[in-house]
């Protein structure tokens, strides 16, 4: 490990110089050892006084002097992110993030707006075949995308099939229209 080199550190400390200037308030002799901006427009250029001066320049000194209050709200905006551009989370190209979240699984539908998680195919996805809705798809003989109309028409063909008194009062159409009951109510709170 290199050795330190004193030297070197002693260059690294503010100018001599600068601190042994006199103090710029007019008529006053003493020492300059205390900066203050003089300006909002030139925060890194100072004027140097004495403790005594600095402090009644700092009482005195506004930086939101001159400003409105429209101007003083946009400057503190501006320095909460520290005078970088920033835009509102979710901001965008809506086809964009559509594009990016058609890869996303997403079944309680959060990252859509409008309630579909498959832009493609302008509806929901397919569900799960082991998610209750998947089931009732399968029962149902429908594939997604699905509207409320295309339902309601494939379940009055259904019951009309399978109803008991269109069967002669058998017990294995019953359950079928049973099912077909429970299938029709889970895919209509599934479209919404």
């Amino acid at each position: 490990m290199a050795k330190a080199n004193p030297e070197r550190l002693m260059s690294d400390r503010l100018d001599a110089q600068s601190s042994l200037q006199a103090c710029e308030h007019p008529g006053c002799a003493e020492l300059g050892e205390y900066r203050a901006p003089r300006s909002r427009d030139r925060l890194g250029d100072y004027y140097w006084f004495c403790l005594e001066h600095v402090r009644e320049y700092n009482k005195a000194w506004n930086y939101y002097a001159g400003m409105s209050d429209v101007e003083v709200e946009a400057d503190l905006r501006r320095s909460t992110t520290w005078d970088r551009p920033t835009w509102r989370f979710g901001a965008g190209d809506r086809a964009a993030r559509s594009q990016a979240f058609h890869r996303v699984r997403d079944p309680f539908n959060f990252l859509d707006e409008d309630g579909s998680n498959d832009p493609r195919q302008g509806g929901p996805a397919r569900p799960s075949s082991y998610s209750p809705e998947g089931k009732a798809f399968a029962i149902m003989a429908l594939e997604p995308p699905l509207t409320l109309e295309q339902l309601k028409r494939r379940y009055k063909e259904l019951v009309k099939k399978h109803h008991p008194d269109a069967n002669g009062g058998d017990r294995d159409a019953e359950e079928r229209l049973k099912s077909i009951n429970d299938a029709y109510t889970t895919l209509r709170r599934f479209l919404g």
